[in-house]
């Protein structure tokens, strides 16, 4: 058996495969997100701990006996950044991904960097926002100086996770987002040399399948399984999706949303990020803030389950007879990477239902996916015919609708919908040598289980409407940027 482990921040998955990527046991462990500040979001690292060894305990449990768990892949979220001591204590709470205390520090760092420069070290024009770990190491540095005069390492959840499973302190290229240069092998000088003590913090970059080592504890009931460095979580999709070869494209739902596509190019694209080439392919993506989140923002504001608001969205016509939302809850990544602006509902009148306002929310999240799609596939210089959706929210047939509505475009939904799950776990077989490397375990074992295809119809409607959701922001720049100034004030 293989396991994979998804430290995400709506819960940590821990997943049992086959070899060929049957499912046999899968358990989910909430995560708690608080927000103690306006623009703050801070989680238990402890908890993702909990959350793997209650997982794991579950799953292995559950298994035939006489199984065997040859292997245990990781990925994470990234951007989230736990600072601990010697001891593997946490200083303070994680920080994650959606945080955007640093802001205005994040500002002054971008601004360092001129366009032509930016493209030379990343590959892209891309944005230096507030979950960059220089950012987040400078504005910890500033306002918890003790704890950051005993922080030993910054790591990632999958990082954290890693190194409570076997004692080694190991993190790879893709998840050191903007540390590391364009090889993905070491940390890039001009990324690194942003904060004082910065580099002395950092875990040493490794390959993602390269063995860590066995499982410390015993307790655990796993023997003597091999634990890979693993990977960020988009990565994780990557691999799960099959996403592996040229002219191929994913988008999956999850607490955010991420779109991306694989090419043999790479086009310098304004907010879309390029990972490091691995056998001369590139895979480029980008991340949104609020998919997912944006529907259980909305179902908690109305007092209902998600499955009710579901419900209620699918009475609803495409459309929603003219409403747009744009989900920016927490400011908005890509494409926009702009930290003041904020979700909005356009068009209401007094005859708006709850169920157009539903449907509205999962129209708005299809809209931010196919605003990142543009740049992905501007990006990869070819047109992407094969789009696969995962995470989450593919599990909703009327989701998985729309997306193909408002993409105009055959999607096609995978037989494992959580896909970063399934990737860490291929990332962990290929380190044990149960395959010869990612390209070949995806092709082996990724399935699509149902294509959903436009309706002409829908799509025609929701084309108009994209364009009012694209102008949107254009529109409303300077409000948003009064009303972050507002925010500020009044703390």
């Amino acid at each position: 058996m293989i396991l994979g482990v998804d430290i995400g921040t709506t819960s940590v998955k821990v997943a049992a495969f086959g070899p060929d990527g049957t499912l046999l046991r899968r358990h989910r462990t909430g995560c708690v997100t608080a927000r103690p500040r306006p623009g703050w979001a801070e989680q238990d690292p402890l908890g993702w701990w909990r959350g793997c060894v209650d997982g794991i305990g579950a799953v292995v449990s559950a298994l035939p006996a006489g199984s065997t768990v040859r292997s245990i892949g990781l990925v994470g979220q990234v951007n989230t950044h736990v600072f601990v001591d010697e001891h593997l204590q946490p200083l303070s709470p994680a920080i994650i991904w959606q945080d955007q205390r640093g802001s205005e520090i994040a500002a002054e760092i971008d601004a360092r960097f001129a366009p032509p420069v930016k493209v030379r070290l990343w590959g892209a024009p891309i944005t230096l926002d507030a979950s960059f770990t220089a950012s987040r190491a400078l504005w910890y540095s500033r306002n918890a100086p003790r704890e950051w005069a005993r922080t030993r390492w910054i790591l990632s959840p999958k990082d954290f996770v890693a190194a409570k499973l076997t004692g080694a302190i190991r993190t790879d290229g893709r998840a050191a987002v903007r540390l590391a240069d364009r090889s993905g092998t070491r940390y890039l000088p001009q990324a690194v040399d942003l904060v004082d003590g910065l580099a002395e913090r950092l875990p040493p970059i490794a390959e993602s399948t390269a063995p860590l080592g066995p499982v410390t504890d015993p307790q655990l009931g796993i023997g003597s399984a091999v634990v890979v460095v693993g990977t960020m979580d988009t990565f994780g999709d990557i691999v799960g999706t099959a996403t592996t070869q040229a002219g191929r494209a994913m988008i999956t739902i999850g607490t955010s949303l991420v779109a991306a596509g694989a090419s043999a190019r790479a086009v310098p694209t304004r907010g879309i990020a390029t990972f490091p080439p691995r056998a001369g392919l590139y895979i480029h993506a980008g991340p949104t803030q609020a998919a997912g989140d944006s529907l259980r923002w909305w179902s908690q504001a109305c007092g209902l389950d998600i499955d009710t608001v579901l419900a209620q969205a699918a009475g609803a016509a495409a459309g929603s007879a003219g409403v747009v939302f744009t989900p920016h809850l927490m400011g908005e990544r890509a494409p926009l990477w702009d930290a003041s602006v904020r979700g909005s509902f356009l068009g209401l009148s007094s005859a708006t239902t709850r169920d157009e306002m539903s449907r509205a929310v999962l129209e708005g999240v299809a809209m931010s996916a196919r605003h990142v799609f543009g740049g992905v596939e501007e990006a990869c210089g070819l047109p992407l015919s094969r789009v696969v959706l995962s995470g989450g929210g593919a599990r909703s047939d009327l989701w998985a609708q729309i997306h193909a509505d408002v993409l105009g475009r055959p999607v096609q939904r995978l037989r494992v919908h959580d896909s970063a799950v399934l990737g860490a776990a291929l990332l962990g077989a290929v380190g044990a040598g149960i395959h010869p490397d990612v390209e070949t375990a995806a092709d082996r074992v990724v399935e699509a289980d149902r294509v959903f295809t436009p309706m002409p119809a829908n799509a025609r409607r929701l084309d108009s409407l994209y364009e009012v959701y694209t102008a949107s922001h254009r529109a409303l720049a300077e409000i948003h940027s009064a009303l972050d100034v507002w925010r500020t004030a009044v703390g």
